[in-house]
């Protein structure tokens, strides 16, 4: 792709991801408001350093975000660490996908920030919090088109949040499958009480073709309950018969999260 020589480092992004848009065609409409998100994973935490984590996040990271108007800033941790190491997700809702050239240069010029993250900047890199960190950008679906703070979070109440990956086999299933949703997978979620967070396609991630969605629950039971409703509803019968969606999934990843005290998820 050639870029006029005058054009900006975020004009440059912007057409970037158009073009990967054009390329894969992206099942999107790619309207005003159509949200962008950053799922980002700071991997291999160990789970005794999780409070140096938060400190970070919540002091520096969170406020510094929602300054540029990146908010509601979830922050999950995996419900179920192993072998003493966890992961961490923050969820960014962007105000376009530019804005993942120009974040890390504005927080270096924010005092603010700096200082607050003086801390875990002086981390001893022979002793690090995190292994990696890992981040993908999504485009909101048409049908869920911004994120949705739950009302458990809103009324201070303890949830489960369920985060799942569906891969596909080709982008053609991989758009598909986004259309199903767009189509009547998602009244069917809200009348079996699955409340949904986020619905994301892909753009740029390590499981491309792929789309990610988070739903929000009471607890375990109450998801496994819904769940069951789902697979028994008649629309989705129906609608998962229909011959055109078949094998739009090639692999599914699920993992279920609970939110660190300041997550505004």
């Amino acid at each position: 792709m050639s870029i006029p020589p005058k054009l900006l480092p975020f004009q440059t992004f912007a057409c970037f991801v158009f073009s990967l848009l054009t390329i894969a065609g992206i099942a999107m409409a790619q309207t005003p408001t159509n949200q962008h998100y950053e799922v980002r994973q700071y991997q291999g935490v160990d789970v005794n350093r999780l409070g140096d984590l938060d400190q970070y996040l919540e002091k520096a990271l969170v406020p510094a975000l929602n300054r540029r108007g990146h908010s509601p800033v979830g922050v999950l941790s995996e419900a179920n660490p192993v072998d003493g190491k966890t992961s961490v997700y923050v969820f960014i809702p962007l105000k376009s996908p530019s804005d993942l050239t120009t974040l890390a240069a504005d927080l270096a010029k924010d005092a603010e920030y700096v200082k607050a993250a003086e801390a875990h900047s002086a981390v001893d890199p022979k002793n690090p919090i995190f292994a990696r960190v890992r981040s993908e950008l999504l485009v909101a679906f048409d049908c869920w088109p911004q994120i949705t703070v739950p009302k458990q979070t809103a009324d201070k109440k303890d949830r489960l949040f369920e985060l799942r990956v569906y891969e596909s086999a080709t982008e053609e299933r991989g758009n598909k499958k986004v259309t199903m949703f767009n189509n009547g997978e998602v009244p069917i979620f809200l009348d079996c009480q699955i409340s949904p967070v986020f619905f994301g396609q892909a753009i740029i991630g390590d499981k491309t073709p792929n789309l990610t969605y988070m739903t929000v629950y009471d607890d375990a039971a109450s998801r496994d309950a819904a769940w069951k409703r789902f697979v028994a509803h008649p629309d989705w019968k129906k609608l998962s018969s229909d011959p055109q969606y078949q094998n739009t999934v090639s692999k599914i990843h699920k993992l279920d999260l609970l939110p660190r005290p300041y997550s505004q998820l």
